[in-house]
């Protein structure tokens, strides 16, 4: 099934990957929101888990290997043509990740992998729920270091 135009919704998957008080963001080098800044990320493959699919794309946009932790939260992205038209449906999953290994280079659907910081973001633009959750994915990676120290 063609995802533009489709007959349904697509599920995908988002890393919020993590360190350092920053967050990789990858500048989509595909469409839909093709040389914008995003979470890497896709579509989920039929007998993926939802974990499986972020390692995946993870690796593939990012080459990092990552932890998959919490599920940070479930949007919803359409996006219609000029005639009003369906042209993207996608219900969206993201989970704040750290990485783990690998060597970052850009790849498959990403034109570029970068490390960002909170005070970055405003100038990237990035979609209603992208800048929602990242800045979620850094409040709560912050707060788990906090809670490591007090111990």
């Amino acid at each position: 099934m063609s995802r533009e135009y489709p007959a349904t919704p697509f599920v995908g998957v988002g890393a919020v990957i993590v360190h350092d008080n920053r967050v990789l963001l990858i500048r989509r080098g595909q469409p839909p929101l093709l040389g914008e800044w995003s979470l890497p990320g896709g579509v989920l493959e039929c007998g993926e888990t939802l974990r499986q699919a972020t390692i995946r794309e993870a690796r593939e946009e990012t080459g990092l290997a990552v932890e998959v932790g919490e599920m940070l939260g479930v949007y919803e992205r359409i996006i219609l043509s000029d005639n009003g038209r369906v042209r993207y449906h996608y219900v969206l999953i993201d989970y704040l990740c750290r990485p783990a290994g690998g060597e970052l280079m850009a790849g498959t659907d990403a034109a570029e992998v970068e490390w960002f910081t909170r005070e970055q973001l405003p100038a990237l633009n990035l979609a209603y729920d992208a800048d929602d959750v990242v800045r979620k994915g850094l409040d709560r990676a912050a707060a788990a270091i906090t809670r490591n120290a007090a111990k």
